[in-house]
């Protein structure tokens, strides 16, 4: 087998061909010191077409580490090709992370799904107003990656058990999983706008504001703002 094949992968991506460690964390910009180490193995450029990501590496590499970020949370399921279904296509995205003095620090490969080829009232129910890996509730089928077909089972497709970028249920279930944390931590949803939370402290109070991917908060109590911080990361 070749290092670093052009396509080749399975249902459950065998750690065999997984470059890198599947169960690592997400790259720090602490760790950007010792990521430099290894300038060489990244690549500076940033492919526009699938083709050129394949015949290069670095990103052959990026890739298969979105697609190992997928099995570890459950993202798909690789199951036969349902009739009188729509199947959405998906595109590889590929950008360069930098550090704060401008050096590539990260080749990442996004995987994200074509939402435009979505029909409104079978795919999905309506478009909120990211994104990646809330559970969904409708049932929703994507292509196989380019340059990553199983062998095995060309004609098969993914069902999709969380959320997918550019999908157009995404922010939905994002706004929905947000929300539903933000109420059992003793937040009020706001009357006129739903996208704003409240939450009474004695003599303070902590305002959270959702928009889009973002969320911005503020409180009179700095103290609330950390607390809230913390809670988020955990």
């Amino acid at each position: 087998m070749e290092k670093f094949p052009y396509n080749q992968s399975s249902q459950d991506h065998p750690i065999d061909q997984v470059l890198g460690n599947p169960s690592s964390g997400v790259k720090t910009r602490r760790q950007s010191g010792n990521i430099c180490l290894y300038v060489n193995f990244i690549s500076e450029n940033e492919p526009k077409e699938i083709d050129d990501a394949l015949r290069d590496p670095a990103w052959v590499s990026a890739m298969q580490e979105e697609l190992a970020e997928f099995i570890r949370n459950n993202v798909w399921l690789l199951v036969p090709r349902p009739r009188k279904c729509t199947i959405i296509g998906s595109k590889w995205i590929f950008r360069n992370k930098l550090d704060e003095v401008g050096t590539i620090i990260q080749n990442k490969a996004r995987l994200v799904a074509q939402g435009y080829r979505q029909e409104e009232g079978i795919d999905y129910d309506e478009t909120f107003a990211p994104f990646f890996k809330w559970t969904l509730n409708e049932e929703v089928y994507v292509a196989q990656p380019p340059g990553f077909v199983d062998p095995k089972f060309p004609d098969h497709v993914y069902k999709l058990n969380k959320a997918l970028c550019g999908l157009k249920q995404a922010p939905r279930a994002w706004y929905d999983t947000l929300s539903t944390f933000l109420l059992s931590k003793g937040f009020e949803r706001g009357k006129i706008d739903s996208t704003l939370f409240l939450k009474k402290c004695p003599k303070h109070i902590l305002l959270v504001q959702i928009y889009v991917d973002d969320i911005i908060f503020g409180s009179t109590n700095p103290k609330l703002c950390e607390k809230f911080e913390l809670l988020m990361k955990t």
